[in-house]
């Protein structure tokens, strides 16, 4: 991921935002003129004040009651109208706020569901999930509040600039002048507040994504005594993050500071003018209410602007955030023009040719060199060797997690570049080495493998993977919840339930990962029964370190640092005296 804390920020990388703004551009034009008729409520208070004071104590001695009545009515019409508009503003700018901020997280979440696993190689899902909820909480908070609130004291501090200037010209010249002197010092503040939000925002991503790895392996941390030293870690992490916060608010709050003194002087100021100019009877009495107002109202205006350019520096980094997720880019890159080939009848056919690939945090070591196999229609083939060999990334690549610098791998007889990757994945069933379980109960994680199946075909599928005795005597049968990873079922009960899913798939091409590797002795065998059967009629590749478990296969594929070294039957490659021998020697004699 690009490393943005280089890059200059400001308020700008906010236009990130535009494509999630522009289908509500009808409630944000409506917002806007809400907005317009509340500062404009707003900017005719100083004009009822001047009248009421100018006219109102002013009239004759019988008449003066019901006059002022007059005047402090209209003050109120102004105050309802006012207070009216600025709750359809907030209505409405709070819910393009809650829109746009879900939208956002729908968004980058789907999103981060299509990146290839070279994504997941260099960004941490901790880090990935405090943009997912912090930054967008950020934002959520300038778009649904602070940009409006901002935008009205823009308007009303401009149209108080503009009255003052119809008022008081030469007012108005001094009152730019301070507002100069004001402004170029937030400015300078202002950068240093917007260096410190986004170093802070990346230190709290830091220890999320602490915790979201120790708490993913709290048996390990535990069973290695680990858990005041890893709480030490996080709250190390915390700490630099608190001191980091701590940097960003002593600066806003010199700013802050800076710009409610600056207004304070410059609102006193123009009440100075002001009286000055009522004692050489240059202005009535009202008058200098209206002025008085008036620069109250740009005053404040300014205040709360300096206020909201720092939700600003501090959304636009949440922003940039974002905006470099949705920016990422898959390596793995679906065709212009993605072919369908019709479902085989039988099996699948694999070929993998001059295949040459390396990972790309990898990039000195490659995991595949000259590769080539051929896998006819429901053929079983068994991918062993060393850790390390290759075997794993040959699954990786037929599922195109990743795609090979060099070589072509198909399936079908078409390039797997030239499928959808939806589409091929859907014909593919894999069963990893450590099955994911969802936080779902046992029916639904079953029918992840073809969501539309029928609770009969799901308990076929179990009963096929030898699942369905131990599911049926959980507390709630099929509709137990399972835990979140599955942590109420033993290792062997979560592989068969993946074994169940796969099943249920019925896919043409089916991957084995060291499928039985969990399982006991007695399990094994009922398990090794059930993929029989499941491998019927179907292109079979199973990854198996422990070899009794691949005798059967229809042929052995012996890997060694990426490259084949051995292939044929059990008994040939036994009498070969090579590799295979000798892995099987080693484990046979044990």
């Amino acid at each position: 991921m690009p490393d943005a804390a280089t890059k200059p920020r400001s308020p700008r990388s906010l236009s990130g935002l535009l494509p999630f703004l522009r289908p509500y551009r009808a409630r944000i034009v409506l917002a806007g003129v809400f907005l317009l008729l509340a500062a404009g409520a707003m900017l005719l208070f100083p004009v009822a004040l001047r009248t009421m004071i100018d006219r109102g104590l002013s009239a004759d001695p019988g008449g003066r009651l019901v006059t002022l009545r007059g005047h402090f009515l209209l003050l109120f019409g102004v105050a309802v109208a006012l207070g009216l508009f600025s709750a359809a503003r907030f209505y409405l700018v709070s819910w393009i706020g809650e829109r746009v901020t879900a939208d956002l997280r729908d968004a980058v979440y789907a999103h981060v569901l299509e990146q290839s696993p070279a994504f997941f190689e260099s960004t941490q899902t901790g880090e990935v999930l405090s943009r997912l909820t912090t930054d967008t909480t950020l934002v959520q908070a300038v778009v649904g509040s602070s940009f409006s609130l901002g935008l009205r004291n823009l308007v009303m501090g401009i149209g108080a600039l503009a009255m003052l200037v119809l008022t008081h010209p030469r007012v108005m010249a001094l009152v730019l002048l301070v507002v100069l002197l004001v402004v170029v010092p937030a400015m300078v503040f202002g950068r240093r507040v917007r260096r410190l939000s986004r170093a802070s925002q990346d230190r709290v991503a830091d220890s999320s994504a602490i915790a979201a790895e120790v708490l993913n392996a709290i048996p390990v941390v535990q069973s290695h005594a680990a858990e005041e030293r890893e709480a030490r870690r996080f709250a190390a992490a915390t700490e630099n993050a608190f001191r980091t916060g701590i940097r960003r608010t002593r600066a806003r709050a010199a700013l802050v500071a800076f710009v409610i003194i600056a207004n304070a002087a410059l609102m006193l100021w123009g009440l100075y003018q002001g009286t000055q100019a009522v004692l050489r009877g240059e202005l009535s009495a009202g008058q200098l209410g209206q002025a008085a107002f008036y620069v109250a109202i740009f005053a404040g205006a300014l205040a709360v602007l300096g206020e909201v350019y720092g939700d600003l520096l501090r959304a636009a980094g949440a922003s940039e955030r974002l905006m470099e997720l949705l920016a990422s880019r898959s390596p793995v890159l679906p065709p212009e023009r993605p072919l369908a080939p019709p479902v085989p009848v039988g099996g699948s056919a694999v070929r993998l040719a001059d295949v040459q690939f390396h990972y790309p945090s990898r990039p000195q070591a490659p995991a595949l060199s000259g590769f080539a196999l051929d896998v006819a229609p429901g053929e079983t083939v068994a991918l062993v060797g060393p850790s390390g060999a290759g075997k794993t990334t040959v699954f990786q690549l037929l599922l195109r997690f990743y795609d090979p610098q060099q070589g072509t791998i198909a399936v079908d007889g078409t390039p797997v570049r030239d499928w959808q990757p939806q589409v091929l994945r859907s014909r593919i069933a894999l069963v990893p080495q450590e099955p994911v379980i969802f936080s779902a109960s046992a029916l639904e994680n079953i029918r992840y493998g073809r969501p539309e199946a029928s609770d009969e075909e799901v308990q076929a599928a179990a009963h096929a993977a030898f699942a369905d005795g131990f599911l049926r005597a959980l507390p709630e049968g099929y509709g137990t919840f399972l835990g979140e990873r599955g942590v109420r079922l033993s290792g062997g009960q979560r592989q068969r339930i993946a074994i169940a899913r796969a099943i249920l798939k019925n896919p043409p091409l089916l991957l084995l990962d060291e499928a039985t590797s969990a399982l006991d002795a007695e399990s094994e065998r009922m398990v090794q029964a059930a993929l029989a059967t499941a491998m019927r009629g179907r292109t079979t590749l199973v990854i198996a370190h422990r070899l009794a478990t691949v005798q059967q296969a229809d042929r052995i594929v012996v890997l060694d640092h990426g490259r084949i070294v051995e292939s044929g039957r059990h008994e040939e490659l036994l009498a070969a005296g090579g590799m295979y021998s000798r892995l099987a020697a080693l484990q046979f004699m044990t």
